[in-house]
């Protein structure tokens, strides 16, 4: 019998971490490159734009709690949630090269193209990284472990991001040639294949081993039920939608702003890059962090410190540059410890649902995280979108001073403040370290007898 609470191997947490390495392959080119690439390249408006990233969310709204009520009710011989590694791999990878192909069909045509090729990779994303992100949740029960795991998870996600942000552009003007549309698609090819490469890796090198209690019975509206009635869950369900949002918008700002404000298109690649950096070398403290003064503090004190130092984002000026790449350092800095806790405290409401109903609906929990996934990055793609319009953005030209400033507004003011109100409903999360203690020793002692 598989130890649940198991000391996970470092074959192991590197091999599940490259799942998320896969993951930002796909997930950054849309992140950071996708609204420039419909504006500049496609030739998409950017009202249009940002609809198409809207649009898809209402979709998302069923098909997140669908994918984890399925995820929840799949058994293979390779467990629940390892399986959609090995079978959705090849469909994503496909979808993301078509995604940023630009067939020639017409003002309308492109609109109706760009929404439905976004539609189904977000459909397949969800297919791929809910299980994936469950995954994490069910290779041990231990909580510390988890978020060592987590840890390992979001240093090699962000070393995908790293490549992709650091490379991206570069790499599409030398498979271009010039020629912006060819470069976008070689470059997702080279991109989707590693992608591909690595989630298979993570099938082979993970194992499932906490599983529902026996006795649990097949009752999806009792799971449903007990979801919202998850205090814990329902607060990070939309600190993660409120988190998302800032994270689309100043991701997909940031480009503007190198372009048009800075002038110097290319130098995104070293402002993303330093960035991420930052970010990578700051996680490793995020366990540490948390076992010290909790998951909760640690979390909140995070959006409260980034949000500040994003906020003053908006002071430099052009020739600044110093300054600018100072304030996002401290910035990523200070976010770094919180991006594993969003999933390891997702994990630990799993936990919490089991303890106090005992139903256990992992993939359904984890549905919360892709839908706040996917939900912040379409509403703050569509934010992104039509502040551009509203502030008369003209692509290709030199821009107004009402477009400069809503474009400085759009890295700065405007996603430092959304963090920062994270901070308000982390306050009433209520699962501290003592209760994280309690909750494992009782689940522990419950599964001894099943």
């Amino acid at each position: 019998m598989n130890n649940i609470a198991a000391k996970l191997s470092l074959k192991e947490k590197i091999g599940y971490s490259l799942g998320d390495t896969a993951s930002h392959f796909v997930w950054d080119m849309v992140g950071f490159w996708i609204l420039i690439f419909y504006t500049d390249t496609y030739g998409i408006s950017a009202a249009a734009a940002g609809t198409i990233m809207l649009i898809a969310r209402f979709w998302d709204m069923a098909n997140d709690p669908i994918m984890g009520i399925i995820a929840d009710r799949t058994h293979t011989r390779w467990g629940k949630f390892r399986p959609y590694m090995l079978w959705m791999a090849l469909p994503y990878s496909v979808l993301a090269v078509l995604t940023f192909t630009t067939p020639d069909l017409g003002e309308t045509g492109k609109v109706i193209y760009a929404g439905a090729t976004y539609l189904l990779l977000m459909t397949v994303f969800t297919a791929i990284n809910l299980p994936y992100s469950s995954l994490g949740a069910v290779m041990t029960a231990d909580s510390n472990e988890r978020a060592g795991l987590n840890s390992y998870r979001f240093i090699f996600a962000f070393i995908g991001q790293l490549i992709v942000s650091g490379t991206a552009l570069t790499l599409a003007n030398y498979f271009g040639g010039g020629n912006s549309a060819k470069g976008y698609q070689y470059t997702l090819i080279l991109f989707a294949a590693i992608s591909l490469v690595l989630f298979l890796i993570t099938f082979k090198t993970t194992r499932e081993r906490v599983q529902p209690l026996k006795e649990q019975q097949v009752d999806l509206r009792a799971d449903i039920k007990n979801l919202f009635r998850n205090r814990p869950w329902v607060i990070l369900f939309f600190v993660g939608i409120i988190s998302f949002i800032m994270f689309a918008m100043q991701n997909l700002a940031v480009a503007y702003y190198f372009k048009y404000y800075i002038g110097n298109e290319e130098n995104v690649q070293l402002f993303n890059v330093i960035g991420t950096i930052a970010l990578i070398i700051t996680i490793p403290f995020s366990k540490p962090l948390a076992k010290r003064f909790g998951n909760r503090n640690v979390f909140l004190a995070s959006s409260l410190l980034s949000g500040l130092f994003f906020i003053l984002l908006y002071i430099p000026g052009v020739n600044d540059i110093y300054w600018i790449y100072g304030f996002n350092i401290l910035a990523k800095m200070a976010y770094a410890p919180a991006v594993p806790l969003l999933w390891t405290m997702l994990g630990d409401t799993a936990d919490y649902s089991e303890w106090k109903s005992g139903r256990r609906a992992t993939g359904l929990v984890f549905s919360a995280a892709t839908f706040a996934q996917k939900a912040g990055w379409g509403i703050g793609g569509a934010l992104a979108g039509w502040f551009l319009a509203l502030f008369h953005f003209e692509p290709n030209a030199v821009q107004s001073e009402t477009a400069i400033t809503g474009i400085k507004m759009m890295i700065s003011v405007f996603p430092g403040i959304l963090y920062m109100s994270c901070a308000i409903l982390l306050y009433f999360y209520n699962i501290d370290h003592k209760t994280t203690m309690e909750m494992q020793k009782d689940l522990e002692a419950r599964r001894a007898e099943d």
